[in-house]
């Protein structure tokens, strides 16, 4: 394989796994948040618990997933900064609004919802993960209208041979992006339904002594992902028209023809489970032991219809990394050899491998461990005298 080959082999290795931390946040994010009005609204201590526990979950993934975005931005500046010089000027601009306004304000006022329990007013506490929820999905909007100008060069034109922005309004207006963000928003709540969906089976199959709790949660979870999974194919789907248009032959690749057969298969799969099976039985499924295996198997269905979504977007496009201005070849650092690329690849895979796991391998314990252990929101311990030197000893 060449510098190129490897150069595209590690951007989509990484952004597929930097991808599956997003979906999820994406979905829980408002989840939280319903719960947490729920509690507030009506005083109950299950709502508590819920927002709690759901929102740990949240706050694990959040903060690794911070991680995994850092690595994608120092792709940008090693591997392919014939992409910044050529279009850094526009393809830059919806980037810097996400990090500058979206993302440091989502962190604000994620904080101050951690922290602010049983500190700050309830009214303003819930305020705050609603703020979280609506910056999650402002990030959201400036990364995909960043990744719509590279599918779609709209409103830019060329000058001295670089690509300048004369019409912020299509950034914004970019037929790329009109449906292509209800779809990852929908994907995102699909996501978040199955894994309450997979974790509620988990404990309901134990015998958990929290059968309230987990059926509760079992049941947002199927709800959720008949409205994440009808959204999703829906405005999925009407991507068809405006992508046939701008792109011809975008879904007929090597990449883009099976990643769209696999994502249309478990897209149509997941949505006609949850619409013709799971949502029937919704009152049942809590209540019968053997189904809950079977849940617990479907949690990654919307993770990988995510990713080969992604691959159809990013693989339907080639050669061009900026669609009929910028070719990938021309893209690349200038001078990168194959060592350097192989070995950027084998250090930001590891990274991004290795915290992929400990997300999973945290999530798994505090799903383990249920909602009687959960440090978020846990009332403040009164202080007390301290040990004197004799037992500490």
């Amino acid at each position: 394989m060449d510098v190129v080959g490897l150069a595209r082999l590690q951007f989509a290795v990484t952004g597929s796994l930097h991808f599956l931390f997003v979906v999820l946040t994406l979905g829980l994010a408002p989840l939280v948040a319903i719960m947490n009005t729920r509690h507030v609204l009506s005083g109950k201590p299950l709502h508590e618990r819920m927002t709690r526990f759901w929102g740990q979950i949240y706050v694990i993934n959040y903060a690794l997933g911070i991680f995994t975005g850092l690595v994608m931005e120092f792709q940008f500046g090693l591997s392919w900064s014939g992409l910044s010089h050529y279009a850094g000027d526009v393809f830059g601009a919806p980037l810097a609004m996400e990090t500058l306004l979206a993302f440091f304000l989502e962190s604000t006022f994620l904080g101050l919802w951690i922290f602010g329990w049983h500190r700050l007013p309830r009214g303003l506490h819930l305020a705050c993960i609603w703020l979280v929820t609506l910056t999650a999905y402002a990030s959201a909007l400036f990364v995909l209208a960043a990744n719509a100008f590279l599918q779609h060069p709209a409103g830019s034109v060329e000058r001295g041979g670089r690509l300048v922005l004369v019409d912020a309004a299509a950034l914004f207006t970019n037929p790329t992006l009109v449906f292509a963000l209800p779809h990852v928003i929908s994907a995102g709540l699909w996501a978040g339904g199955f894994v309450l969906m997979g974790a509620s089976a988990y404990q309901l199959f134990r015998r958990t002594a929290d059968r309230e709790f987990f059926t509760r949660s079992l049941r947002t979870g199927v709800v959720t992902a008949f409205v994440g999974s009808l959204f999703t194919v829906g405005f999925g789907y009407a991507q068809f028209g405006p992508v046939g248009e701008l792109q011809p032959g975008k879904f007929d690749g090597p990449v883009a023809g099976p990643a769209l057969g696999l994502m249309i298969t478990v897209g149509q799969l997941g949505q006609l489970l949850v619409m013709f099976v799971l949502l029937p039985l919704l009152y049942w499924l809590p209540r019968w032991r053997w189904p809950q295996p079977f849940l617990m198997a479907l949690t990654p269905l919307p993770f990988v219809a995510a990713i080969a979504g992604w691959l159809v977007r990013e693989g339907g496009r080639q050669p061009w990394l900026v669609y009929g201005r910028l070719t990938v070849a021309d893209a690349l650092t200038p001078g990168l050899s194959k060592a350097a690329i192989t070995a950027s690849f084998a250090g930001f895979a590891g990274v991004l491998g290795l915290l992929a796991l400990v997300d999973y391998a945290l999530i798994a314990r505090a799903v383990r461990r249920g909602p009687g252990q959960v440090a978020l929101g846990a009332p403040d311990r009164p202080a007390g005298p301290l040990p004197s030197p004799v037992h500490s000893l």
